[in-house]
């Protein structure tokens, strides 16, 4: 089917906007291929330390006739989707003699968990853990022992931080190597229940603890569709992953055969192979749009209106939420997985998952089918599930086609979408510029307008939610709580009260220059604000009491405020930036961070990206 006209011409733009980068990075990863530090290049005693551990492959290591696959792996057992990475790296050595290759640990990188940082001071630290994953990246790979490199990472900065890491070595292909989602514990919707039940002093905190226990409750990705399960989705569209890898469950057979297909796949595509395929090659303008289709066409996490510019960053790409605003009216909803709907990734996986939602985009003219990817046939490959004894050869790895939905509820064809848009938009006025995602809120709740009441952190939200004093149609505005301030912090805590003031029929809205979990949802929320508070950014001048309009229907967020005093009012003063749980040893990071519509990120500002 012919592409999208809006879809090309957002193509375009962006390709026009990156010529002189793009041009840029492609002939550094031209010099890094033909000239840059590699194997065969290493001095003697270089080359002795690489292999001096590596046991049954140092021969193969040291004679240099192996392709070599650097392992960049972000285990921990703290992290449930994380946990599974443990035995990998050596069943992907296994794998890797199969075919005659090698693999090594080159590094690894952190992997905090939001989930558990949420509402706590290390959420602080949870956005600039993007750079310093790319950073350990960059120094796993600054060996030159390796020509492809498998990516070990799930969650919500780890597979940006590894992506936008791993671009700056773009002459290695890559392939990332998911581990799955948990399987489902308790419904969604009750686990809401009972968070705002919480919220409202009616159960206590045995309860629930119950409830996050039996949701959370063992190894695998959390089942909601968050940054972590979007994450898994835009692999699949760039064609990062073995096809069909996102949401097969950890501890299955076809797991293990998906992990051990990435490990063959990345031998045959090598830097000393018939079949090169670099990764800075295959991230291109068309992936990068790709991975913004389907963000939106799923209804995914709102913390990708960050990461994705920082990753195209990484590979000399620009684009900015003027693109997603255009890409978002074009493209329709056709998933609703929790917090969008009822059901998780496991039922929308079972209901035809990331095959049926690439095919129905590609058959729409929405996806760039003809972009390269790391698996043969294009993105058509992807539109294609995995399956055990599927194959006629008797392999026992296969795929199959998803032609149909297997529930409408939660999965539907580009012809009979949820909504025609994409649900999430940019909304820009006197406050500055700021994304909204609509797709899970309620059309009558797309335009609030309120007087503003104004906080400094979201622990004095909880504490006026908590004494009565919101009882009212009402923006809530959390200021200085942008990058450059504290490290731009999720405010998850803030989606219980404010949940819970909208359930008892008050018109409410959220604003702010931070961020929201990539699992927000009901209460429109006009968030990652720019320019930020901390500097003389415009929110800075709200006060209490003054009325604000959130408008997702037309693209406004503006305070109704004579324009005479607006101009004329000073700024509140930010509050001093605080220490402890290591977030002093971040400062730098903030006070290099720009802005949130480029990536709010100090490492690719200092880099001149």
């Amino acid at each position: 089917m012919t592409l999208h006209p809006e879809i090309a011409a957002v193509t375009d733009r962006v390709i026009e906007r990156s010529r002189t980068t793009r041009a840029a990075y492609l002939d550094l990863i031209a010099r890094e291929r033909d000239g840059g530090v590699h194997r065969p290049h290493l001095a003697c005693g270089n080359l002795a330390h690489g292999f001096a551990a590596s046991g049954e492959d140092k021969p193969a290591i040291r004679g240099g006739q192996a392709m070599n696959i650097a392992i960049v792996t972000a285990y921990n057992d703290m992290l449930s989707a994380h946990q599974p990475y443990e035995g990998y790296p050596a069943a992907m050595k296994l794998a890797a003699r199969e075919v005659g290759a090698t693999a090594q640990v080159a590094g690894g990188t952190p992997a905090m968990c939001d989930g558990v940082t949420q509402g706590q001071r290390g959420m602080e630290l949870s956005l600039f853990s993007r750079d310093t994953i790319a950073l350990s990246t960059a120094v796993a790979l600054s060996h030159g022992m390796f020509e492809s490199v498998a990516l070990l990472g799930i969650c919500d900065k780890i597979v940006p931080g590894l992506l936008i890491g791993a671009l700056r070595f773009g002459h290695l292909p890559a392939i990332f190597v998911p581990a799955g989602p948990m399987p489902s514990g308790l419904a969604n919707k009750e686990k809401q229940r009972v968070r705002q039940l919480y919220a409202e002093g009616k159960v206590g905190r045995a309860e629930l603890l119950e409830a996050e226990s039996a949701s959370y409750h063992g190894a695998g990705t959390c089942t909601f569709y968050g940054t972590a399960n979007s994450n898994q989705m835009m692999m699949e569209v760039m064609g990062l992953h073995v096809p069909g890898a996102a949401f097969v469950n950890p501890g299955t057979r076809l797991r293990g055969e998906l992990t051990r297909a990435a490990v063959h796949r990345l031998a045959a595509i090598g830097a000393d192979g018939n079949d090169y395929r670099p990764l800075g090659q295959l991230v291109d303008e068309k992936a990068i749009v790709n991975a913004c289709v389907g963000l939106l066409a799923t209804g995914g996490s709102t913390n990708h209106a960050i990461h994705l510019p920082a990753i195209a960053r990484a590979a000399g790409i620009v684009i900015d939420w003027a693109d997603l605003d255009r890409l978002s009216a074009a493209v329709p909803l056709v998933a609703r997985v929790y917090p969008n709907g009822a059901g998780d990734v496991n039922h929308f996986h079972a209901a035809g998952g990331m095959a049926f939602t690439i095919r129905t985009l590609i058959d729409g003219g929405l996806l760039h089918p003809d972009i390269a990817t790391v698996w043969d046939g294009g993105l058509e490959a992807y539109a294609q599930e995995p399956v055990l004894d599927g194959t006629e050869d008797g392999q026992a790895l296969g795929w199959r086609a998803v032609p149909h939905t297997h529930d409408a509820t939660m999965l539907r064809p580009v012809g009979d979408p949820f909504q025609p848009d994409g649900g999430m938009r940019l909304v820009e006025g006197n406050l500055g510029r700021a994304v909204i995602k609509t797709s899970a809120v309620d059309p009558s709740r797309w335009i609030v307008e309120a007087p503003a009441r104004v906080f400094a952190d979201q622990e004095a939200v909880l504490a006026a939610f908590k004494a009565g004093e919101m009882e009212r149609d009402v923006v809530v505005v959390v200021r200085f709580q942008g990058p450059r301030a504290n490290g731009m912090p999720e405010l998850h805590k803030l989606t219980p009260p404010l949940g819970v003031l909208q359930d008892r029929g008050f018109k409410v809205a959220l604003v702010t220059d931070g961020r929201m979990s990539g699992a927000s949802g009901k209460v429109p929320a006009a968030i990652h604000l720019s320019p930020e508070a901390l500097g003389g950014g415009p929110l800075a001048r709200l006060r209490d009491g003054d009325v604000v309009r959130v408008d997702a229907v037309t693209g406004r967020l503006d305070a109704l405020v004579d324009p005479v005093e607006w101009a004329a009012r000073a700024s509140a003063e930010a509050p001093k930036a605080q220490d402890g749980t290591g977030r002093e040893l971040f400062a730098f990071m903030r006070h290099g961070a720009d802005e949130a519509e480029r990536g709010a990120s100090a490492m690719l500002a200092a880099a001149g990206l």
